[in-house]
């Protein structure tokens, strides 16, 4: 008989419970009795503090399932277990490294395998990160988890718990990299009010080559305490492969249903969705939106991150359905249909002329904090300027006159 795996979990270091593999595939986490019978947090909005089991028949609970590193990370850890065992499951990935999950979580096999850097090819830095750091993050692009001393950035070694995450340039899309840099750079300007990820350009030191990388400051790190932050595919119980299975109405619908959701966040997420789609980014799906759990239990929303100008690569259409339909051309993407978003999310015509008058104020800060940006080629930051311009013009400057003819 194979051998079930199991391994505890903890919430802000403390030992919260088990989750393990019983005999049928199913997979269960039982909060364990001392931190429920203490007055223990929850770990995830989905997973109430109860005494009752918690069963997922197939796979890993949602919850779980989105700690689990995706693309590229998950393919070299896979890589890293796979060539001593052959088929790697989504928990054993999980036992394996998740020490530096993303929020207040991590999960820690009591009997950890004994895994050989000589399995590695320790000329790629993000090969050794992916296996040292023990860290799994979400997200297609190559990137580890870095931690910062005097400065400078350095691979994680073990259990240590990172400060910042390092992205690289992808496959196949080389200014990925000052792509992602640059929309970030735009979209502060366009909502100055709004909390966005720090980040830089830099290197790793001490390994590989030096690579420019992305350094971005984790946001659920905090003098070296884990933050509890979820994303909304979490929230939503929707499994990690499921990030693009849904609308943007449910987000909205989520904050103004969930109690400790203050109405003013549901206006903050239209008008950041908004923001994202005037900078050309047609990948925000649930795992690109989160929210902080904050001690009293209310919830809000986490600084914006994964802002990439997507649409000037190949993925031409929006992640999530809007009014009804799904894989729509950010071309499609009328001023009828950002109207008609804002009225799913329950705004009625002020606010909805608010965020994008806003908008249309901070255009051209936008479109300057590109032009003076240090880092990025000229002609990728003429491509980002224009096509603010183009979609201010083809889309947003006649979402005044649509909301004018409704009663």
């Amino acid at each position: 008989m194979a051998q079930l795996l199991w391994g505890n979990v903890y919430y802000k270091e403390h030992f919260a419970g088990v989750l393990r593999e019983e005999s049928g595939g199913r997979i269960v986490f039982e909060y364990d009795a001392v931190y429920v019978d203490g007055g223990g947090e929850s770990i995830a909005w989905t997973l109430p503090v109860e005494k009752l089991v918690h069963v997922s028949d197939v796979g890993l609970h949602p919850f779980f399932d989105n700690l689990v590193a995706e693309g590229w990370l998950e393919r070299a850890q896979e890589r890293v277990l796979g060539w001593r065992q052959g088929e790697v499951s989504r928990l054993e990935l999980l036992l394996a490294f998740g020490y530096d999950c993303i929020g207040a979580v991590s999960v820690m096999d009591p009997e950890p395998a004994e895994l050989s850097e000589r399995l590695l090819d320790m000329r790629d830095v993000k090969d050794v990160a992916a296996f040292r750091g023990r860290a799994s993050l979400s997200g297609v692009q190559p990137k580890c988890a870095v931690v910062e001393r005097g400065g400078k950035y350095y691979a994680v070694q073990g259990r240590e718990l990172s400060t910042h995450i390092a992205k690289f340039p992808s496959r196949g899309h080389a200014d990925l990299v000052d792509n992602e840099y640059l929309t970030t750079q735009a979209f502060r300007a366009l909502l100055p009010d709004e909390k966005v990820v720090d980040l830089n350009i830099g290197a790793l030191e001490g390994e590989g080559d030096g690579e420019p990388a992305l350094i971005i400051k984790r946001f659920d790190r905090e003098a070296g305490k884990r933050i509890p932050f979820e994303e909304f595919n979490q929230l939503l119980g929707k499994l990690s492969r499921n990030k693009y299975k849904g609308a943007y109405s449910e987000m909205s619908h989520f904050i103004l249903n969930t109690k400790g959701c203050l109405p003013v966040e549901n206006y903050r997420l239209y008008a950041r969705i908004l923001a994202g789609f005037l900078l050309g980014n047609t990948d925000m799906h649930f795992k690109n939106f989160g929210m902080f759990r904050e001690p009293d239990g209310s919830l809000r929303l986490t600084p914006v991150y994964d802002q990439v100008a997507a649409c000037l690569y190949d993925y031409k259409a929006v992640a999530l359905a809007m009014g009804g339909a799904e894989e729509l051309p950010l071309k499609d993407l009328n001023a009828k249909k950002i109207v008609a978003l804002g009225e799913a999310f329950g705004l009625n015509k002020a606010a909805i002329a608010m965020a994008v008058e806003r908008l249309g104020r901070n255009k051209a800060s936008a479109q300057a904090a590109i032009a003076d940006a240090p880092f990025g080629e000229v002609s990728l930051k003429e491509k980002l300027i224009q096509l603010i311009e183009t979609r201010w013009n083809g889309t947003y400057n006649s979402i005044g006159k649509v909301l004018s003819k409704k009663r």
